[in-house]
């Protein structure tokens, strides 16, 4: 019997992976009814990362009542793993969705993903798996870091729980109420950007502007996550600054190893690692893989490349169905990349493309399996 792994990433804005794998899966059986077809949704950390595990693994969401971005009494929700792994993703409790056209990046916090995670940590989850992405958030994980016992203290010796707009507040850093479950804890952190924590390419320089912050509270936004660096340094002992992946989720990325120790992870080699890919797909006949655009950008490691690096080792081709196709990808081909085709199948505008997005893929898919029907290939 024939097996096809599908692990695609999503096409932000048109298709979630989940909706991909369903599409591809669908065109498969169509030609090949016995095949063994596995799907492995991907997400990068962002929305819809928990749905994303649960749909390849198995387990459960859980519902928690938490604090939103502007403090707010908000339901929200993480995954529990056949194993017992919780997979938090902050936009749940701190995304960028939940703030409306209400987008203040001075004055949002991560409270509520700190609160998730002791809820996990209370419900005996002893690995979690963290998902930066799509925050309304730039206060660098301190409000997450006060909902697990950490005091951050002014200059009247008063604790409080700071936001980006009052992290130039802070004096001093006490991380001796910090959840004694979390010692106990394996913490992994998907990120797949690498930009530090301050300057021209950190947290609020390139992402302050989509949470609403214009040119001087982006100023004030990266001189008060420096601030917090210096006391991190200073009181902790660690350096954040210049940390590749700091700067991811308004400097969530920090805050994560400052606070509490977790180490950064290309999201899909989290997610590779976490379903054992290397297991399902050790006796595959062939991968399918894809994201929206495979560039230059995708050769640093995104979803394709880093699910080629492991086909290649196996032995197993991999196809890459995307949407668009970017000059100088050839190294793609290095990194063990089989062929690439695009779904696109007229020129027009993404507002029109987008709309016939899911017809598109499933005509490509169609078309491929017939190529390998008669080439005798799977």
């Amino acid at each position: 019997m024939r097996k096809i792994v599908l692990i695609p990433d999503s096409f932000k804005g048109t298709m979630s992976s989940s909706e991909i794998c369903a599409i591809m899966k669908q065109e498969i059986l169509s030609f090949y009814p016995q095949t063994q077809v596995v799907s492995v949704p991907v997400a990068d950390g962002g929305e819809g990362s928990v749905d994303s595990f649960l749909t390849a693994m198995g387990g459960k969401k859980v519902t928690v009542r938490v604090k939103g971005p502007y403090f707010e009494e908000m339901e929200s929700f993480y995954g529990v793993l056949p194993d017992g792994t919780a997979v938090i993703e902050m936009a749940a409790a701190a995304g960028l969705p939940l703030v409306g056209e209400e987008k203040r990046a001075d004055r949002t916090t991560t409270y509520g993903v700190g609160q998730l995670m002791a809820h996990a940590a209370h419900a005996g989850c002893r690995k979690m798996i963290v998902g930066l992405g799509g925050s309304a958030t730039n206060d660098g994980g301190t409000g997450a870091a006060a909902a697990l016992g950490i005091r951050f203290f002014d200059e009247k010796g008063e604790s409080f729980v700071p936001v980006g707009g009052t992290l130039d507040r802070i004096v001093s850093i006490d991380v001796s109420g910090l959840l004694p479950e979390l010692a106990k804890t394996e913490l992994i952190t998907m990120c797949d950007i690498d930009n530090p924590l301050c300057g021209e390419n950190g947290a609020s320089a390139v992402f302050g502007p989509q949470k609403g912050a214009d040119p001087q509270m982006v100023e004030r936004l990266d001189r008060n996550l420096r601030h917090l660096a210096e006391l991190v340094e200073r009181d902790l002992g660690k350096r954040i600054l210049d940390l590749p992946g700091s700067g991811a989720a308004g400097g969530m990325g920090g805050g994560m190893v400052a606070f509490f120790g977790s180490q950064l992870q290309m999201g899909i080699e989290t997610v590779l690692n976490t379903v054992r890919f290397d297991e399902l797909a050790r006796d595959a006949d062939l991968v399918f893989s894809g994201e929206g655009k495979i560039d230059t950008q995708s050769l640093r490691g995104k979803v394709v490349i880093g699910v080629a690096r492991r086909t290649k080792k196996l032995g197993v081709p991999l196809v890459a169905v995307v949407g668009d196709i970017g000059d100088e990808i050839e190294g793609a081909y290095d990194e063990g990349v089989s062929a690439i085709f695009s779904i696109n199948r007229v020129a027009v505008p993404f507002s029109q493309a987008k709309g016939r997005s899911k017809s598109d893929m499933a005509l490509t898919i169609r078309n491929l399996m017939r190529w390998m029907q008669v080439f005798g290939k799977v």
